[in-house]
């Protein structure tokens, strides 16, 4: 069962710009911090952006400047705008919902985890 819900990946050059979404049910969405990760072949899975229900964000110091989280209340949904993309941002784009974003915008306490099926951005030369 899809728990989240991921678009708006694809392919742009370099300095162009991407809105990525993360559609959740209501209960997820008032319920847990929200974050987007992204993974790069040979690297690491980083967090890139995330926010609290209460609207409280956190970067990754390469996107500072150029990527932007928000919430949309009346849809239930996360957006990752993306300006002046680099080909260093390519990589697989994953949302999530409580766990680790939570534990990362320190929430100790917590038990449900979720995750996207990911959407692919590559960014050309």
């Amino acid at each position: 069962q899809v728990q989240l819900v991921e678009s708006g990946g694809g392919l742009v050059q370099s300095g162009g710009s991407l809105r990525l979404s993360c559609a959740a049910s209501r209960s997820i969405f008032n319920s847990n911090a929200m974050g987007w990760y992204r993974q790069a072949p040979g690297k690491q899975r980083e967090l890139v952006a995330a926010i609290t229900v209460s609207g409280r964000t956190n970067y990754a110091d390469s996107v500072k400047g150029r990527f932007t989280i928000s919430r949309d209340n009346a849809q239930n949904t996360v957006h990752l705008q993306m300006n002046s993309l680099k080909p260093e941002d390519t990589a697989e784009y994953s949302c999530n919902a409580g766990g680790t974003t939570a534990r990362a915008m320190g929430f100790m306490s917590v038990t449900h985890n979720y995750w996207g099926q990911g959407t692919q951005v590559t960014v050309s030369s």
